[in-house]
């Protein structure tokens, strides 16, 4: 008797698909996948689309702490005994959403190589992303803390290439996410024009901003971003419209 050799699992096809543990749900833009202070009970797989991750201080200011995209996890926070939500997530487009069971995927990392490989490569980005935020919180002014999130709103340098996106964010969530106020960002865009250095704002009444980022060839630029400050650096790479 000839045996069949075992099929390989494949982490992206058991995303794809419902079953044991898992659902797939549609969502239309702005609608809310899970608030803070919800039970922690399940992580979740952006299949496609995007998730705005926020978190509310009890005073009541809200901060974006992560704008995440295709093939991106979010909620693992329950997998480290996190019983509560910290944060809350809602989409920014129509998405695609995987729901996954707490028990499904510690069972499938126990059990599946391929998918623990997938899973930890993602931890080990999100914690590297982290402590990059932190260090450019601390140390950078807000010009080129919002001269580095456009780059990397445009996924500049990620695996060794730039992939232009058009990806509608307001000015208030940019501001959120750089820890500064709307009026600032609004006088760095128009920094930005006014120096001609790459950066354009089409304005569009009752539209609102649209990012179009356009990277041209990507390590060296974010290096000297860092090193000559934002607007030389990146006005050689992105362009901004605001719509």
């Amino acid at each position: 008797m000839v045996m069949l050799p075992e099929a390989r699992f494949d982490p992206i096809a058991f995303l794809a698909k419902v079953g044991e543990g898992r659902s797939i749900t549609k969502y239309g833009k702005d609608q809310t996948v899970f608030f803070q202070g919800e039970a922690a009970d399940a992580v979740f797989y952006v299949q496609r689309g995007k998730v705005k991750i926020t978190v509310v201080s009890e005073q009541g200011k809200e901060a974006v702490v992560a704008i995440l995209d295709d093939a991106k996890f979010f909620g693992e926070g329950c997998l480290a005994g996190q019983a509560q939500r910290i944060s809350s997530a809602a989409t920014m487009a129509a998405s695609v959403i995987v729901r996954i069971e707490k028990a499904a995927i510690v069972r499938v990392i126990h059990e599946e190589p391929t998918f623990s490989e997938m899973f930890i490569a993602h931890l080990l980005s999100r914690a590297i992303r982290i402590e990059s935020d932190l260090v450019d919180q601390l140390f950078n002014s807000s010009e080129k803390r919002l001269a580095r999130l456009l780059l990397l709103l445009a996924n500049f340098g990620k695996d060794g290439k730039t992939e232009p996106i058009i990806a509608k964010i307001s000015q208030e969530t940019l501001a959120e996410m750089i820890g500064t106020t709307r009026s600032r960002v609004s006088f760095f865009m128009n920094k930005f024009q006014i120096s001609q250095v790459g950066f354009h704002r089409l304005r569009r009444p009752h539209r609102c901003p649209q990012l179009i980022a356009e990277c041209g060839a990507a390590r060296s630029v974010v290096h000297r971003v860092s090193k000559a400050g934002s607007r030389d650096a990146v006005g050689r790479s992105c362009r901004v419209a605001s719509r």
